[in-house]
């Protein structure tokens, strides 16, 4: 079920890196929102590369990733040019102000839940995400758990709120 987003939610606060708004983006195209956790985490360097491996069928489809981060645009920059995704669009959020509102409901997850958990674990080990992606150190809130959104026309189609760190939301699927 859609979600439509009040304009005061949507366009007076949500702006892209560039000054796009989130909301008129997704009036002009189909957006995936990706939010991530912080950028020594595996998982978010997963979702980054992850979403670069399909970029030429969101293209094909015309739909913009749009990436929701807790780092500094420098930072964020060196990692997504990392995965040769420089160009995508990318939002600022160090306050994490945009996970917190209501339409995402993105909460935090304590640190037993989010790191000592077999799912977890098996994420980094079995399917090996840890050594495809590395680990490096917590800068911002380790706590914040990632989402994904589809949007289009101002309003949410899909989403995926991840359950633990490790998920993997199935992009494609989100955008069909």
């Amino acid at each position: 079920m859609a979600s439509t987003i009040p304009p005061q939610q949507a366009d007076d606060c949500i702006r892209t890196e560039s000054g796009a708004e989130l909301f008129a983006l997704s009036r002009e195209s189909p957006v995936l929102l990706v939010f991530l956790r912080h950028f020594g985490c595996s998982f978010c360097r997963k979702a980054i590369s992850d979403v670069a491996e399909i970029a030429p069928e969101l293209n094909r489809r015309n739909v913009r990733p749009v990436f929701v981060h807790l780092g500094t645009p420098e930072i964020a920059q060196a990692h997504f040019s990392y995965y040769n995704v420089g160009d995508v669009a990318r939002i600022h959020d160090p306050a994490a102000a945009i996970y917190k509102l209501p339409i995402f409901g993105l909460g935090r997850q304590h640190p037993a839940q989010s790191l000592i958990n077999p799912k977890v674990l098996w994420g980094w080990f079995i399917r090996g995400d840890i050594f495809r992606h590395g680990i490096g150190r917590i800068a911002t809130d380790g706590h914040q758990m990632p989402g994904v959104f589809f949007l289009r026309d101002g309003s949410i189609i899909r989403s995926f709120r991840h359950r633990n760190i490790s998920d993997q939301p199935d992009y494609l699927k989100l955008i069909a």
